[in-house]
């Protein structure tokens, strides 16, 4: 059976991040990171080169397959800040509704700016994911 092809890594976090170009990206970043480490109080890792998790889950899916993935996670693509919301969206729409100018995905919420959103919101959506897998995965 095929295995992930993103993987935690050894990588420093702290390098990526001041790696990231744009200053008020890179300022973005710190920020969630801080969100992110409050909302799960694990330390940032970093899975593949381009995306900074926090804690891990491992999932199975019907066919059998299943893997490990972060908690919740970010990463400073060129278009978008994509943030990882595991838990999806479906239960969250009065938040999205409040949260400001976003896009999602399945799990990925797409934001250009941390000025665009309301970080209240934001906060609230991150904690509210990362306690649903919690209590529907199993973490560390």
């Amino acid at each position: 059976m095929a295995s992930n092809k993103t993987r935690k890594t050894g990588a420093s976090v702290a390098d990526f991040l001041k790696g990231v170009e744009d200053p008020q990206r890179r300022a973005d970043c710190r920020r969630v990171a801080k969100m992110m480490r409050e909302a799960t109080g694990k330390r940032a890792a970093m899975w593949g080169d381009s995306i900074v998790g926090f804690g891990q889950y491992t999932y199975t899916y019907a066919s059998g397959r299943s893997g490990d993935w972060p908690i919740t996670g970010f990463s400073p693509r060129k278009q978008d800040l994509t943030l990882y919301i595991m838990a999806g969206f479906s239960k969250y729409e009065r938040l999205l509704n409040k949260l400001g100018k976003h896009r999602t995905g399945k799990s990925c919420l797409y934001i250009k700016r941390l000025s665009d959103v309301d970080e209240t919101v934001l906060e609230e959506l991150i904690r509210s994911s990362v306690e649903w897998i919690r209590s529907n995965y199993a973490t560390s």
